[in-house]
């Protein structure tokens, strides 16, 4: 914000609090090496601020801080939170002051109470006395040579319950030599008039930037944000995949293009704007959370389509059903393969490996054909776009196995160990090489899928960093009971992708087998394509 101040870097600034507010949310538990790996991305994509941790709350943030003196960050300045002094100690003399000053960061951000009921009901203190508190802590932080970003809890709250103290908080941070004040929406409680109306009257009152900090609990966090920017405010908080307390923040993966591609206001560099979609990807995998598909620009199913009608008018004209084209933000289109896709959504996914295959063809008509036997013997494609890939290879004449079976058994204990309570032995044969290898499991499928992937391992190393993400089962056909065929969708990533594989059959451990196998394959043929391209 001081940047903005002095007119250096027009357009709005992004302060990503992922490793603090994101911290936050439940499932979350970030090591001091997953918070330095998501600092290093966010400043790569050109984030101006980090927030990063509260040193004066536990050991782990004061590791971190330690461990990060030495990083060289290109365009983000981190940030150290905290909240202002105690009632009863001036600010020079609290340790959690203290604190924030050894970690020796360019810029503090101080947290306030703003809403007169947390003053006397939570803190227990005076109205006046709260007000002190805010000057002393934000005086002595400048004092100390700080950049200082005021946020103004429960402002929005506040406000509505008592419009002059709640402004008479921010004016006291202003008059202290804050850098910028952060209006609150700590609860998530307010409307996107209302953000708009009281970010103006504030933005109107005070000679410093104004930023917005918004919670999610009625799921306008980013509308609101949005709004408070159309008010005055020249920053925006929040997390970048969304994740944080309760319902989570604003999230900056939504904002920041909306602002920078559809406001023509700038939030990061343009040339970073194609890396917003692994960005949040390599986020979400370091969070160990799946990204939520259906999440605006980054997620998998943002650009995806599945009538035959959207498919169509996309094929024809992309802007017929895609608000902008997906590779501006780093996406792709997908054409979800069903029975309501149509034979140009087929189509154009045997061109992406044989771009001479022509509508009326014969090979598009033996491909559709294949889809319809096995779609009739209960294989779902919409779902696993891999395993459907690996059909057309297979039907073109493209496909050589990457390895021979020869056999597997697996073996499940009763009463089983919680550790293990399955075991998998496997041979398989790779250019006439045999390898037999054994593994142990929590379940037979976790079990083959380590032995395989073990075996392979030895003649394709890659494979270390692929793991199954996740495991789904679906019987069809419930009246045949036990003999009930199934359906097995597998979900594997390696850290920079992520795709879906399927197999059917009456025995879950062969409809597992098939998936697994189509999982692997698909990740070598993938990493075979992507040394090629590089080289050409």
């Amino acid at each position: 914000m001081s940047a903005l101040k002095t007119g250096a870097a027009p357009g709005v600034t992004i302060f990503d609090s992922t490793l603090r507010d994101g911290a936050q949310a439940e499932g979350i538990s970030f090591s001091v090496e997953d918070k330095i790996r998501i600092a290093e991305a966010l400043d790569e994509l050109g984030v101006q601020y980090i927030e990063t941790g509260n040193p004066g709350s536990n050991p782990k943030d004061l590791e971190f801080f330690r461990r990060v003196k030495g990083l060289r960050l290109k365009h983000a300045r981190l940030v150290a939170f905290g909240s202002t002094r105690r009632k009863d100690a001036k600010a020079s003399e609290d340790k959690n002051i203290e604190a924030l000053l050894s970690v020796n960061t360019e810029v503090v951000t101080i947290f306030g109470k703003c809403w007169d009921f947390h003053v006397t009901e939570i803190l227990r203190a005076s109205l006046e006395e709260n007000l002190e508190m805010i000057y002393d802590t934000v005086a002595y932080l400048k004092s100390n040579g700080k950049e200082v970003i005021f946020d103004a809890e429960h402002f929005f709250d506040g406000y509505k319950a008592n419009p002059e103290y709640a402004m008479s908080c921010v004016k006291k941070a202003a008059d202290a030599g804050a850098d910028s004040v952060a209006l609150c929406d700590t609860n998530g409680g307010s409307f996107p008039m209302e953000i708009f109306e009281r970010t103006g009257v504030v933005c109107a009152a005070l000679g410093i930037p104004v930023a917005i900090h918004c919670h999610d609990d009625c799921g306008m966090a980013v509308a609101n944000s949005i709004m408070a920017v159309e008010a005055g405010a020249v920053s925006v908080q929040g997390t970048f995949i969304g994740f944080g307390e309760r319902c989570g923040n604003t999230n900056l993966s939504a904002i920041i293009p909306n602002l920078q591609l559809k406001k023509n206001i700038q939030c990061i560099p343009p040339e970073q704007m194609p890396n917003l979609t692994t960005t949040a990807r390599f986020i979400a995998e370091v969070a160990n959370i799946h990204l939520n598909d259906h999440a605006p620009y980054v997620g998998r199913s943002a650009f995806s389509h599945k009538g035959g009608m959207h498919i169509d008018g996309v094929s024809k004209a992309s802007g017929s059903f895609e608000h902008i084209a997906p590779e501006t933000v780093g996406n792709e289109r997908k054409f979800l393969m069903s029975e309501v896709s149509g034979r140009g959504a087929i189509l154009t996914k045997i061109q992406r490996i044989s771009p001479g295959v022509q509508k009326d063809s014969k090979e598009a008509g033996d491909i559709i054909e294949r889809l319809k036997a096995l779609e009739h013997e209960g294989f779902q494609f919409e779902a696993a776009e891999s395993t459907f890939e690996l059909v057309i290879r297979k039907q073109l004449g493209k496909y050589k196995p990457l390895f021979e079976l020869v056999n597997y058994k697996v073996i499940t204990e009763q009463p089983s160990n919680p550790a293990c309570s399955a075991s998998a032995l496997i041979k398989i044969i790779v250019d006439g090489k045999a390898e037999i290898t054994a593994a142990e499991g929590d379940g037979p499928v976790n079990a083959l899928d380590k032995a395989l992937r073990k075996a392979l391992e030895v003649f394709y190393p890659q494979l270390a960093s692929m793991h199954l993400t996740d495991y789904k089962v679906r019987v069809m056909d419930s009246h045949s009971a036990t003999a009930a065929r199934v359906r097995v969708l597998i979900e594997s990533g390696d850290g920079l992708r992520r795709w879906t594989t399927v197999g059917v059959s009456s025995d879950i451990i062969a409809a597992s087998w098939i998936a697994l196998v189509d999982s692997i394959e698909y990740k070598l043929i993938k990493d075979i394509e992507s040394k090629f391209s590089a080289y050409l």
